[in-house]
C-alpha cells in the first residue's frame, strides 16, 4: 500500500537506552595486590528526544518507522574508567506537534517554536562502582550496582497546523485558489469534489502585516461526525487567529445556497468544539459570474445582519482580494496585540512527581494463615531493587542496609509484620520476595562483615608461606652448624650433649 506524503498522526515507540553496569575491581600491582577498590561507574543510556525543525510539515518519517530507540550506556571499567554515555537520538517534528502517552492519554509535550524539544524516553542512570561505594567502614565493596533501565513507552504525536488564518467551506468553494491568488503557495486546484486533500499553507503579505494562511480540505455535513475528509483535518484550524467562510456562490447543486451553506460549516464546527471565540470573515466567491454575483449582492444584507463582515471576491478576476487580505491582517494584528507576552523559556508539560508524601507505602495482603504478604511499594525501593545483583551475597546485605536505613523494616514492625512473613518490593507484577528477618544480619555476614573485606585485616597466605619457608632454612642451617635453637628460650645444646 502507497505510503502518503502527508500524515499528521503517528503513533511511535520509543526506548531510552539502558544505563551500564558498574564495576567491581581491586587495584593490583607488584608487591600491592589489593590495593583498594578501583571499579569505574556505568555510563548514563541514551534518551530520545523531540525537537522542532520548521523545515518539517508531516510526519511521514514515524509512519515508515514506528519503532526507536537510544544506545545503552557502557559498563564500567578496573583503574577508575567510567562507561562510556548511550548516544541520544533527536527526533525532529514539524512545528505545532502534540506528543501524548497512548496508554494514559497524558499530555506529555506541546513544541511550538523552532528548537522547542522534549525529553520523551529519558536513559538509564548508570551503576555506582565499588570505588563509589567505598566508605570508612565498607573500605573495599566486592561489588556494585547494576545500571537501571532506560523509559519505555507508546506516544502518539499529533500534527496541529500552525496558521494565522483559517479557510473553511464546501469542497470546491475556491479556498485552494485563495490561497494560490494571495500567496506564492500552488495547491493542486481542479473542477471536482475533494481536490484538496491535504491541509494548504500559505504566507500573506499585507501592508506591514505577514501571516499564514491554512485552508480544511473541504467540509461537508456530517463531517465533525466522520464524514468527507474535512473530519480529520478540523484540529488544523485549532490554532488558528482567524476562521474565513469560503462561500461558492456558483454552484448548481440543488438545495444549496450561500446562507444554507454557511449554516452548515458553522453547525460542523461547533460540533467539533473550541472555535467559537475565533472572529469570522466571510468570503462570497465566483462573482465573475454574473448569476454568482447577483446572488452574492442577494445574500450580503442578510450575512451582515448577523454581524459577519462579507466581502464579495473573485480569484479569477482577483477582485476583491485586497480588501479582503488587508481584512484579515487587521483581525491578526488585533489578536496578536490582545495575545500575552511570550514567556522568556517555554515550559514543557511533564508529569508532575509527589512531593511531600511518604518515601513508600506499604500494603498488607493475604489471609494470614502461615502469614501474611507485605508488599512494599516506593520510586526508591523499587529502583534500589533493579540495581541490586542478587547473586552477590554482599550486594544483598548492602540492599538489606539500605532499607533499614529509609525506615522500612520500622514500618513493618509497626504494622504488625512478623518473622517469616514474605515481604514483596519491587515494580509491576514480579516483586522481588524476602522472609522477613528483623534485626538479623543477611547476604554479606556469610562473607565477613557487611560491607568488609577480611582480607584487607587477615594474614595473607603468601605471606604465611614466605614465613614456613624461612624458618625451615634457618633450621637446616642451624642443624648444619650443629645448634638446635628454640625461639622460646635462650639455650643452645652442645656437642657432647651438656647444656650451655
Amino acid at each position: 500500500m502507497a505510503i502518503p506524503s502527508f500524515v499528521d498522526q503517528a503513533t511511535l515507540r520509543v526506548a531510552g537506552g539502558n544505563g551500564g553496569h558498574g564495576c567491581a575491581s581491586v587495584h593490583r600491582e607488584k608487591f600491592k595486590p589489593l590495593g583498594g577498590p578501583d571499579g569505574g561507574n556505568g555510563g548514563q543510556g541514551g534518551s530520545v528526544i523531540l525537537r522542532v525543525d520548521e523545515g518539517l510539515t508531516t510526519l511521514v518519517d514515524y509512519h515508515r518507522q514506528s519503532q526507536r530507540r537510544a544506545t545503552n550506556g557502557q559498563p564500567g571499567e578496573g583503574g577508575h574508567k567510567a562507561g562510556a554515555n548511550g548516544e541520544d537520538i533527536v527526533l525532529a517534528v514539524p512545528d505545532g506537534t502534540i506528543v501524548t502517552d497512548a496508554e494514559t492519554g497524558q499530555v506529555l509535550a506541546d513544541l511550538i517554536g523552532e528548537g522547542a524539544e522534549a525529553v520523551i524516553a529519558a536513559g538509564g542512570r548508570g551503576g555506582l562502582g565499588n570505588a563509589a561505594l567505598a566508605t570508612s567502614a565498607r573500605k573495599a565493596p566486592g561489588f556494585a550496582l547494576l545500571g537501571e533501565e532506560g523509559e519505555e513507552r507508546t506516544i502518539t504525536l499529533e500534527l496541529k497546523v500552525l496558521a494565522d488564518v483559517g479557510l473553511v467551506g464546501f469542497p470546491s468553494a475556491g479556498k485552494s485558489s485563495l490561497i494560490a491568488a494571495i500567496s506564492r503557495a500552488r495547491p493542486k486546484i481542479a473542477d471536482y469534489p475533494f481536490t484538496t486533500l491535504v491541509p494548504n499553507l500559505g504566507v500573506v503579505v499585507a501592508g506591514s502585516t505577514t501571516f499564514t494562511v491554512a485552508d480544511v480540505p473541504g467540509l461537508i455535513e456530517g463531517a465533525s461526525e466522520g464524514r468527507g475528509l474535512g473530519h480529520d483535518f478540523l484540529r488544523h484550524i485549532e490554532r488558528c487567529q482567524a476562521i474565513v467562510h469560503v462561500i461558492d456562490c456558483a454552484t448548481y447543486e440543488p438545495g444549496r445556497d450561500p446562507v444554507s451553506d454557511l449554516d452548515v460549516i458553522e453547525a460542523e464546527l461547533a460540533a467539533h468544539g473550541g472555535l467559537e471565540d475565533r472572529p469570522r470573515l466571510v468570503a462570497l466567491n465566483k462573482i465573475d459570474i454574473p448569476d454568482a454575483a447577483e446572488l452574492a449582492e442577494i445574500v450580503q444584507p442578510d450575512l451582515e445582519a448577523r454581524g459577519l463582515r462579507v466581502f464579495r471576491i473573485s480569484t479569477k478576476s482577483s477582485e476583491g482580494l485586497q480588501a479582503l487580505t488587508f481584512a484579515m491582517a487587521a483581525l491578526v494584528d488585533e489578536r496578536r496585540a490582545a495575545a500575552p507576552a511570550p514567556a522568556p523559556e517555554r515550559i514543557v508539560i511533564r508529569p508532575t512527581p509527589v512531593a511531600g508524601g511518604p518515601e513508600f507505602t506499604i500494603r498488607q495482603m493475604g489471609d494470614g494463615e502461615g502469614g501474611f504478604v507485605w508488599r512494599v511499594e516506593g520510586a526508591k525501593p523499587e529502583r534500589w531493587v533493579k540495581q541490586t545483583d542478587f547473586g552477590n551475597p554482599e550486594a544483598v546485605g548492602y540492599l538489606a542496609d539500605r532499607f533499614t536505613r529509609l525506615g522500612i523494616e520500622d514500618a513493618l514492625l509497626d504494622r504488625g509484620a512478623r518473622e517469616g512473613d514474605a515481604v514483596a518490593i519491587g515494580a509491576g507484577d514480579n516483586p522481588v520476595v524476602f522472609d522477613f528477618a528483623p534485626q538479623v544480619s543477611s547476604g554479606a555476614e556469610i562473607l565477613a562483615r557487611r560491607g568488609d573485606d577480611e582480607r584487607l585485616h587477615g594474614e595473607r597466605a603468601s605471606v604465611r608461606r614466605r614465613r614456613d619457608l624461612d624458618a625451615e632454612y634457618h633450621a637446616a642451617k642451624a642443624a648444619a652448624e650443629g645448634v638446635a635453637r628454640d625461639p622460646r628460650q635462650s639455650w643452645r645444646v652442645t656437642d657432647d650433649g651438656d647444656e650451655a
